[in-house]
């Protein structure tokens, strides 16, 4: 989101600053193969991706400046931007701070991300087509994601830390009549197995102790994600669990500041709807500005 913003921002003529974050380009960055991006019709790598869009964004001479923000006064004119190392101002500004997944923080997941581990079922599912995977979690995101994945792959098996799905009831009940979909109960994820990919899983059944393996092709991790919005809270309005809420496209709770994608998204998190969240934001911002002369 914050690249698209930023292109559209300067092609305005807002001269606009990017703080790149302690993780530049977001999600894109750390994706392997990404086949559902516009305009690559033999698909592309997400640091490839992220570099165009860099590229692009450079063309008409956005600034870049290292770093992360640890602190915002939205309070008073001009607007306040901490960062580890110094202080900012501006008249508008852009929140493009995006969302992390929880993580099984479990050996061989982290080294296998794009591997056969993914967090999105809508973006990597179809790279398991005939294939064996689980998915794990017990909420509403991990029924959709083996409602999704059943249509995909061979075989499905949920794994869930406790007896009972939390989801609700329709969508428990439509995993129910999927013949390609099974459960594993009172299960946790201990450690992912592979060399180079997912091969399969260390299991443990947390009621009797006893661990099993099961071998698979891919892992879809259900279990959340965190808006990367500490810092803004008591600033801008924040949902209960984190995520910026919009007042309209683009508009937070305080004039001037805008925001969208995987922070204020829970639906969609695709590349492609932050990258429209980012020029909505910016095109806003620029009509903010001009209202304000």
């Amino acid at each position: 989101m914050g690249l698209t913003a930023a292109i559209y921002a300067a092609r305005g003529g807002l001269d606009p600053l990017v703080i790149t974050g302690s993780e530049p380009g977001g999600k894109p960055a750390i994706a392997t193969d990404i086949d559902d991006y516009p305009g690559f019709p033999d698909g592309v790598k997400g640091p490839e991706l992220v570099s165009l869009f860099r590229k692009q964004a450079d063309r008409f001479k956005t600034q870049f400046l290292e770093g992360k923000v640890i602190d915002v006064d939205f309070s008073k004119k001009p607007f306040e931007i901490k960062t580890e190392n110094e202080t900012l101002f501006c008249q508008s500004a852009i929140l493009a701070v995006g969302s992390a997944p929880l993580w099984l923080n479990v050996p061989g997941e982290q080294s296998l991300i794009g591997r056969g581990v993914s967090v999105c079922s809508t973006c990597d599912g179809p790279f398991f087509k005939g294939k064996s995977v689980a998915v794990v979690g017990g909420g509403d995101s991990a029924m959709k994601e083996a409602i999704y994945l059943a249509k995909l792959a061979s075989d499905v098996t949920i794994i869930h830390r406790r007896d009972i799905f939390r989801a609700q009831e329709a969508l428990r009940e439509q995993v129910k009549k999927l013949t390609n979909v099974k459960s594993l109960m009172n299960s946790e994820v201990i450690e992912v197995l592979g060399e180079g990919k997912v091969t399969g899983l260390k299991i443990k059944n947390n009621q009797s102790g006893q661990t099993s393996r099961i071998s698979l092709d891919g892992l879809f991790l259900a279990i959340g994600w965190k808006p990367d919005t500490e810092f803004l809270k008591g600033k801008i309005e924040l949902t209960e669990d984190g995520h910026i809420v919009l007042k309209g496209e683009s508009e937070t709770s305080v004039p001037g500041v805008f925001s969208g994608g995987d922070a204020a998204d829970k639906k969609y998190r695709q590349i492609v709807t932050a990258c429209a969240f980012g020029c909505k934001a910016a095109l806003d911002a620029e009509k903010f500005l001009d209202n304000q002369v």
